[in-house]
């Protein structure tokens, strides 16, 4: 009961993260992958955001961070979700790619 919502969380972090692809990063040819636990309220405000594993890059760990808090909110939880859960946590990779796109997993 979960997958529609963070498919569709997976969709627009992707889509504003390559919006706002890191430019530095994109210049100094700098890519890696990071591990961030996103959580966020019932209603879809962001509750927080860690990073689980840094890249090592200190550039892509704040890029990934701030893409999180641009595409906030996000959408309200449905009824069947909203009913015994306040606050969902989701774990992902992101990976900064050699073609300069964001992509998570």
């Amino acid at each position: 009961r979960y997958a529609q919502y963070i498919e569709d969380w997976r969709v627009k972090v992707e889509r504003i993260g390559n919006l706002n692809y890191p430019t530095q990063a994109r210049q100094q040819k700098i890519f890696g992958k990071l591990q961030l636990t996103v959580s966020i309220r019932a209603n879809g405000t962001l509750e927080s955001v860690e990073i689980s594993k840094s890249s090592g890059q200190r550039i892509l760990d704040a890029a990934a961070v701030r893409i999180v808090k641009l595409a906030a909110p996000y959408a309200p939880f449905p009824e069947e979700i909203r009913k015994d859960t306040d606050i969902l946590s989701i774990v992902r990779t992101w990976s900064f790619t050699s073609n300069d796109s964001l992509e998570t997993e």
